[in-house]
């Protein structure tokens, strides 16, 4: 049976070093709402979504998609991360960089194919970008760089977004 809410989050403690920097959470997040998680620099925000994507694992508590496991759930959820938070210098192409996203729904073993290029070439001109698909991404702006991770998420076709600070830049 498939759960009334995209994400839930229950009673949710991470620490990093033993110190815990979120304590308690409560979270349900209903399918089709778009929401925000506003607060100061330090609150945890991007704690908190990296958590619920499984990249820290939390001390206390449980976290579900659809009212299963992320990790059953990973295809269903698509991830903006921070800016800061990508190695920049890795000479890739955005091009490149929108197809990683197909990876996922590939495998270990397939590489990108014609479907696949042409579901990237559309993510790309969908934000914007598709003149830049041939430039490395060390090349772009930080905002032409945000548009080109968000054409990776959306090329995933995703049901859950999660863009941490995705107006930054």
């Amino acid at each position: 049976m498939k759960s009334k809410y995209a994400v839930t989050v229950d009673d949710l403690t991470v620490a990093y070093d033993y110190k815990p920097v979120l304590w308690d959470i409560d979270l349900a997040i209903p399918e089709g709402v778009l929401m925000a998680i506003v607060g100061p620099n330090g609150a945890g925000k991007s704690t908190l979504i990296k958590s619920i994507l499984g990249i820290i694992t939390p001390i206390a508590g449980s976290i579900s998609i659809f009212g299963k496991p992320y990790k059953s759930q990973r295809k269903m959820v698509a991830y903006v991360p921070q800016k800061g938070s990508v190695d920049w210098d890795f000479p890739t192409t955005a091009l490149d960089v929108v197809l990683m996203g197909t990876y996922g729904s590939l495998g270990w073993i397939k590489r990108p194919g014609k479907k696949e290029k042409k579901a990237a070439l559309e993510a790309l001109e969908k934000v914007g970008m598709l003149a830049f698909k041939s430039r490395q991404i060390a090349q772009l702006s930080g905002g032409q760089q945000q548009r080109i991770f968000l054409a990776r998420a959306l090329v995933q076709n995703a049901s859950i977004y999660f863009m941490d600070e995705p107006f930054q830049a």
